[in-house]
C-alpha cells in the first residue's frame, strides 16, 4: 500500500489560518442569539433612551441631529465590545477547558496563530455592526459620505479590540479577571471617548485629557464618515490607531511565539 505523499504547507498556512477562522466564526454563530441579536437590541434600547431624553431636534455641529451624532457612535460601540468578547472568550475558555492544545499542536506559527484569532474577532466585531447599522437606518437619517474613512475605522477598531481581546485571554487566569479588563478598561474608555457628546463641549483641560484615550479616534474618524466632521485631524486619528494595533500585534506574537501562560 502506497501512502499519499505528505502535504505541502508552504510559506504560510492558509488552510490553518482559514479552518481557525472558520472555527472562531462558528464558534460564535453557535449561539447567533447571544453574539448578534443582543448587540442589535441593546443598541436601539440606547437611541431610545437617549432620544427620548435629550430629543431628535437637539443640534450638535453643523445642523446635524443629535441622532445623526449619536448613531455612528453606537455602530463602534458594536465593533469594540464584540471584537474583544470573541478572542478574549475564545482563548479564556481554550486555556480553562485545557484544549488549549488544540491550537498549540498544528504545524500553524504565532503569526498565523495571531492573524486568524484576530480575524475570527474582527469579523465578529464588523458583522455585528452592520446588523446594528441596518437596524439603525430605519430610525436615523443615515448618509455615509466617507466610505473609505469609515471601512479603515471600522477594521482598525475591530483589530484592535481582537488584539485586546486575545492579550488579555493569554494573560488572564479565569473569567473574574478578563471580566474586569472589559468593565473597567474597555467599558470606561469607550463610554468616555466622545460617543454620546462631542469632545468641543468639554472644558480645555478635559479636552487635552480625551486626546490621550485611543477608543477616541477609532470613534471620531467613523463618525467622520457618516457626518463629515472630526474633533480630532483625521490623519492623526489613523495614525495613532495604525501605531496601537502594530504593537499589540508584535506584543501578541511575541507572547504566543513564547507560549506565556499557554503552554502551562
Amino acid at each position: 500500500m502506497t501512502l499519499p505523499p505528505p502535504r505541502k504547507i508552504g510559506a504560510v498556512n492558509w488552510i490553518g489560518i482559514r479552518t481557525l477562522v472558520w472555527k472562531e466564526v462558528l464558534r460564535f454563530l453557535k449561539v447567533w442569539m447571544q453574539t448578534t441579536i443582543a448587540p442589535v437590541v441593546t443598541t436601539l434600547i440606547f437611541l431610545s433612551i437617549f432620544t427620548l431624553a435629550l430629543g431628535r431636534s437637539m443640534q450638535v455641529l453643523g445642523g446635524v441631529s443629535f441622532v445623526e451624532f449619536l448613531a455612528p457612535g453606537l455602530i463602534m460601540m458594536a465593533i469594540i465590545q464584540n471584537a474583544y468578547a470573541n478572542t478574549a472568550g475564545s482563548v479564556m475558555m481554550a486555556k480553562i477547558q485545557g484544549n488549549i492544545i488544540d491550537l498549540l499542536m498544528p504545524p500553524i506559527s504565532p503569526g498565523e496563530l495571531t492573524l486568524g484569532l484576530a480575524l475570527g474577532g474582527m469579523l465578529r466585531g464588523v458583522m455585528v455592526a452592520i446588523l446594528v447599522g441596518i437596524s439603525l437606518a430605519f430610525f436615523v437619517p443615515l448618509e455615509i459620505k466617507h466610505p473609505l474613512v469609515i471601512v479603515y475605522f471600522a477594521l482598525s477598531a475591530a483589530l484592535m479590540l481582537a488584539l485586546i481581546g486575545l492579550l488579555t485571554g493569554i494573560v488572564a487566569d479565569k473569567f473574574d479577571q478578563q471580566a474586569a479588563v472589559s468593565n473597567f478598561v474597555i467599558m470606561p474608555l469607550s463610554f468616555l471617548s466622545g460617543t454620546f457628546y462631542s469632545i468641543e463641549r468639554l472644558p480645555p483641560v478635559w479636552q487635552d485629557v480625551a486626546l490621550f484615550n485611543p477608543f477616541f479616534y477609532m470613534i471620531d474618524g467613523f463618525r467622520y464618515g457618516f457626518i463629515d466632521h472630526a474633533d480630532a485631524p483625521l490623519a492623526y486619528g489613523i495614525a495613532v490607531t495604525a501605531a496601537i494595533n502594530a504593537a499589540l500585534w508584535a506584543t501578541c506574537h511575541i507572547m504566543i511565539a513564547r507560549g506565556y501562560k499557554l503552554k502551562t
